[in-house]
This record gives structure tokens, sequence and C-alpha cells, in this order.
């Protein structure tokens, strides 16, 4: 069964589907190597002009596959703070793409699948979904640091310090998301929206994206989001992200967990 599945929807839409429904869309090396060529093929292809996202199964994507080794042909520089470069390379290929991607959350997006995320043109969540970072609380800040340039100060330091889960109303209420809706009308709320977006000729809709990325640019978010390589590399040498390496996918599972009382 191949990783990723592929259909056209709508006319100049072509919609990507993490298939790792088992998995729960967990990103492996081998997933995002095929899905950045999936992209970079719609780039190419000038029957596509907008790529929706989303996932197979009950969740968007658990994040990255910790299970699996995430530097296999990684293309980064080795040495201290590699794995942040490569997350960081990843990312800005998704962000860099001259035709605009959209991501379709349901379920859970949870750490890598948050940066995942971020780095796409338009999100839209299920109203319902459960968005979360909690690696904060067990190893290290993140990969790809979308925090503070994507939300702001407060909202990002609240995420960062707490690692707490928030549902797809607020992310749409503090910027991470474009809309919620109810999970029923997602799809097809989402697919509404591309069609909306096809409908603009492709020429005058990639200087569009690229206008808003410029200005971007200009306001330091993208040197923000590279200095944060360092930090996410000095992690790796505390002792709590040497406690989490011993067992990352229990770690967590444990920090993800819902407080009592809410959370």
């Amino acid at each position: 069964m191949s990783d990723l599945r592929t259909d056209t929807p709508a006319d100049g839409v072509r919609r990507i589907t993490l298939n790792r429904p088992e998995k729960r869309n967990a990103l492996s090396a081998a997933l995002l190597d095929s899905l950045l060529e999936t992209l970079r093929e719609g780039d190419r292809d000038p029957g596509v002009r907008v790529t929706i996202l989303r996932g197979a199964g009950p969740c968007f994507s658990s994040g990255y596959d910790l299970s699996s080794s995430l530097l296999d042909g990684a293309t980064a520089a080795p040495g201290d703070g590699q794995w942040a470069r490569q997350a960081n390379d990843t990312w800005f290929s998704v962000w860099d793409l001259a035709k605009p991607v959209i991501a379709q959350i349901h379920g859970y997006a949870i750490a890598g699948a948050t940066e995942l995320a971020s780095a796409c043109d338009l999100v839209y969540v299920a109203s319902d979904a459960k968005i979360s970072y909690p690696v904060v609380r067990v190893a290290s800040p993140p990969d790809w640091q979308y925090h503070t340039v994507l939300l702001g100060l407060r909202r990002a330091m609240e995420l960062m310090l707490t690692g707490d889960p928030i549902d797809g109303d607020e992310a749409a209420r503090i910027g991470f998301a474009n809309r919620a809706y109810p999970a029923e009308s997602l799809e097809a709320s989402v697919l509404r929206i591309a069609a909306r977006v096809a409908s603009v000729p492709t020429d005058l809709t990639q200087l569009n994206k690229r206008s808003v990325h410029r200005a971007f640019d200009v306001w330091g978010a993208r040197a923000a989001i590279r200095a944060g390589t360092e930090l996410q590399a000095l992690a790796g040498h505390t002792a709590s992200a040497h406690t989490f390496r011993e067992d990352a996918l229990a770690a967590v599972k444990r920090a993800a967990r819902p407080q009592p009382g809410g959370g």
C-alpha cells in the first residue's frame, strides 16, 4: 500500500492523502520524500492549481515517526543540529512551492504534523480537532519554530511553556488555522475553498502567494524560524533530552495525556 494517495476532486485541484492510517500517518523519512516529490510534481503540472493535503483514518498525523530513522537520505550538513536543519529544509520546501497548498486537519495533529500544516498556505480544521506540540514538555523546542511568527508572543509563549493541546476552534481563533468547521462538513468546505482558489489563473495565484511570503520574509519570519535550529540543537544536550531518547515514543505519549480537569 502506498504511503500517499492522490486524486483530483475538482478541476485544477489535486488532493494528497497521507495514507498510513495504521501508523496514524506518522511522518517517516520515506513518506516525507514522497510527499515533497508529489508536491513538486504538482508545481510542474499545468493541470494543478492548488493542492489539498489531508490524512487517512482517524487523524491528520501523529507527527514524526519516532520508530524510524528520520535522517535517512538527509541533505542537511551533518553535525550538531542536523535534524533541526533538515526539518527546516523540508518545511521551507513546502513553504516555497509556487502553487498553494491547503492543510485539512481532522482528528489530531501532533508535533511534526503541526509543522507540516504550518508550512502550508491555508489551514482548515475540524472544530473538534486537537492540535498540540507535547515535545516541548519532555525534550526540546520545535524543530521548525513557527509558533511566534504565526501566533504572536503571548499565544506562542503559552503553548511553548505548557505544551497543552488546543481544539480546532481555538486554533482558528489564535491564527494557527484560517477557519474551523464541524467535522462532518470539513471536507466539503475545504474542497469549496480549493475550487475557489483554482478558479483564479494560476500565474496570478502564484504571484499573489509570493507577495504574501515576501512581506513575511521582510518582517524576519524566515530568519526567526531558522534561528530556532540552534536552540533546538542545544536542547539535545540537556538531561531531559537524554531521558527522552531512552523511550521517545512513550515520553511523547505521557506528555500528550490530557491533564485532570481539562487541557
